[in-house]
This record gives C-alpha cells, structure tokens and sequence, in this order.
C-alpha cells in the first residue's frame, strides 16, 4: 500500500486526530487508543483495564445502559473493543452518514462515563469478564499457558507479569470507587488517539470532532510509567503442569527487543523462520522428520514499553525431546542464520501480514491509532513493509544469537493425563 496523505489535529485538551480519506466505499471507520492497559493497573487490583472494555459499553450521561449498542446496530455499524497490555481501544465502522453519530457517542464515554456507573452494572460486568476467564483461559486445555510464562518470565510486581485478563480475587474486589479514579487517571483526551479513516472529508470531520469532544477537560497528569525493561533471559526457568490436557505439549517463551526498532523486525523475521506455519524449521524438524510433535508455532507479541516476546508451542508425547531438540535448533540458527530464501519468505509474510492488517478502513485505523499512540507518528504504518525488507541475514543471525539462544527462555511442560 502507497502511502496516504494523512490529516493531523490536536485538540486543545490533548486529544489527538487523525484523519485520513478512503472514498473506495461510503464507510467511516472510528478508532479510539487510550494509552491504558494492564501495565498500567496496581497490585491487587489487576483486571481493571479489561473491565473497562465492558464497562464502556454500560451507558454514560446521555446514553441509557444497553443504547450505546442499540443506537450503532440501528445505524448499521459494526463495532468492539480490545485490551492489551499498553492500551485499550474502542472501534466502530459506519455508514458515513452516521460518523456524527459514532463520535457523539465515544465523545459522551470519554467524558461523562463515571455519570452511569452504578453497583448494579459494575457487578454484571465484573461477571461477565469472570465468565470470559473461565471459558477462554481457566476451562481451555493449556488456557493459563500464557498468563503463566508471563508470570515466570518476569519477576513479581513488574508491568508485565500479569496479563490483561486479570485475577478472580482481584475482580471480586474491585469498588465503584476504583473504577472512578481509574477512569479519571486514564479515560482522558490528553491520554487518547481518535483516528477516522474512510469516505470523509477531512477538514469537516476535524470540525466535528471539535465540536463534540473540545469541551470536554484534558485530564489530570499520567503517573509515571513503571520502566519495562528486561533484557535477553539467563538460564531455563521450568514449571511442570499436571492438568488434564489432550496430549503432552512444551511452552517456551522468550524476551525480544522492545518494539519501534530494527532489531525488533529481526526479531519477528527470526521467529517466522523458526516456527511460522508447516514451512518452518521446526515444524519440519518436529513434526515431519523426528515426529515428536503433531503441531508446532512460534509467534511474537511486539511490546513498546518493555521487552517484545517470542512463544513456541508444541504439542507431542515427549515434551523433554521436544525441549531438547528446540536447544538443537536455535544452536543451529545462531551459528548460521537464514539462507537467502527462508529471509525472502520471511519478508514476504512480513508484507503479506502489513497488507491485511490496512486493507480495510477498520484496520487502517486501527494501525494509524497504534502508531500515533505507541512512536508519535502514525504515518510510520507505512513503512513497515520496507522495515523488513532492510533486514538482512546477518541481522537476523545476531539478533538470535543475543535474543534466541538455547539457554535463555522460561518454559512450561504439560504431562498429560488422557
């Protein structure tokens, strides 16, 4: 994708706009970053940043519980929200018809949310998210997996060694109270990007989002970020599970260079090398010639604000083999590196993954909101294709050298027990 003229604005009280145009069909994709998520979050009281995904739909000062939902359906629109580690981000696409009708209604969120919070909704919602940890994480095979090598990966009380998810204990104990000074400490303009992309005019759409988001206040000050770094791990920390799971499997996880730089897009290169689909080297070595596992992966969850991380899954009989033949691999790959043509695959997938991602207006502004709000330039979604395309081989083989070796991970062992 060429890139596309993009029109910026900021609001008096620090919201952040970016407009760009998309005349191909009559659609406005609407997306809100607020830069909050679980890093964020104080001990004791993890899970809040989720919440708030849920909670943000409940109703706020002249929005009526349930009619946030109501009012975009009716109009058409499709519309969700998501919580990570770094941020929390509401979307919807629309009929450009109704961009004024989108913006009125994350304008009346941001400012007037805490207006309809009761008992009543903070208790369905906080049961609606503890039914989601027990469907997609608790109640699933391997579910915790993540959240565990997270919690073994980085020492207690660091921003990353719990995920977004949260604790039960935690959830149980969150007040009306908290929710007030969590969304009064982060739900602000000053802490926010609104990207608009689509069949708009930009001055006009800038016009609206003055109208109905300028008068509402900046905010108090951010508190200081809790420093994320970590550094390449030293030695292997374990853990042996016995969960009743359908088969053995073996959970690596590795820390990467933070995200924003080049080693980072060695990094990713090097993962899908290793362990990105049947074409991989571990999969090949794996599954098809030592056949101690039935499915391998590698992935990599890019962080701004500390180390990025490297998962690998296996799932097979003999997890200690499967451990074993990970250290072969990764030994092999930072002696040698890539050839030629698994880096030409690699950047071929990287560009592959870009051009999905901004296909659509949803997507386009949702990686414009992700790079305004995580490097302060949204136009560098653009130049990610070529950010991959610039890593050589050798770059690859240094990164994994310092970042991928065979002795540098946290890992899970499943037993087993069907």
């Amino acid at each position: 994708m060429a890139e596309q003229p993009l029109h910026e604005h900021t609001l008096g009280n620090g919201l952040r706009v970016v407009v760009c145009e998309d005349h191909v069909v009559p659609l406005a994709a609407v997306n809100i970053w607020y830069g909050v998520g679980s890093r964020h979050e104080r001990s004791g009281r993890t899970g809040l940043a989720h919440l708030f995904e849920h909670l943000m739909f409940q109703g706020s000062a002249n929005v009526a519980e349930g009619e946030h939902a109501a009012l975009l359906e009716s109009a058409g629109a499709t519309f969700n929200a998501s919580t990570s580690f770094e941020r929390t981000n509401y979307y919807e696409t629309v009929p450009v018809s109704h961009l004024e009708l989108a913006l009125w209604l994350e304008a009346d969120r941001m400012g007037t949310l805490p207006a309809a919070l009761t008992q009543a909704n903070l208790d369905n919602q906080r049961d609606v998210v503890k039914n989601e940890r027990r469907q997609r994480y608790d109640n699933q095979p391997y579910g915790t997996a993540f959240e565990r090598l997270c919690a073994l990966t980085f020492p207690e009380g660091h921003p990353y060694a719990h995920t977004p998810i949260g604790s039960m204990d935690d959830l149980d104990a969150t007040t009306i109270e908290d929710c007030v000074d969590f969304f009064g400490t982060w739900y602000a303009p000053g802490n926010a990007v609104l990207s608009v992309v689509g069949d708009v005019d930009p001055a006009a759409t800038i016009e609206a989002v003055e109208r109905y988001f300028g008068g509402l206040p900046t905010g108090p000050e951010k508190p200081a970020a809790r420093p994320g770094d970590l550094g390449p791990l030293a030695g292997v920390r374990e853990e042996t599970l016995s969960e009743d799971v359908p088969s053995p499997a073996y959970f690596a996880m590795f820390t990467l260079p933070t995200d924003g730089g080049d080693d980072v897009e060695a990094a990713e290169l090097a993962v899908e090398i290793l362990g990105g689909g049947s074409g991989s080297r571990l999969y090949d070595r794996m599954v098809r010639r030592d056949q101690i596992a039935t499915e391998v992966w590698a992935g990599v969850t890019r962080l701004a604000s500390g180390q990025s991380l490297a998962i690998v899954d296996a799932i097979g009989p003999e997890p200690d083999k499967i451990a074993s033949v990970l250290d072969e691999e990764l030994e092999r790959f930072a002696a040698h590196g890539p050839d030629a043509d698994e880096t030409a695959r690699a950047t071929a997938q990287a560009e592959r993954g870009f051009l999905e991602q901004t296909e659509t207006v949803t997507g386009l502004a949702n990686a414009l909101s992700q790079n305004a709000t995580q490097f302060d330039d949204p136009a560098r979604v653009f130049t990610a294709p070529g950010r991959a395309a610039a890593v050589t081989g050798d770059a690859i083989k240094q990164m994994a050298g310092r970042w991928l070796a065979p002795g540098g991970r946290t890992a899970l062992t499943y037993g087993g027990t069907s």
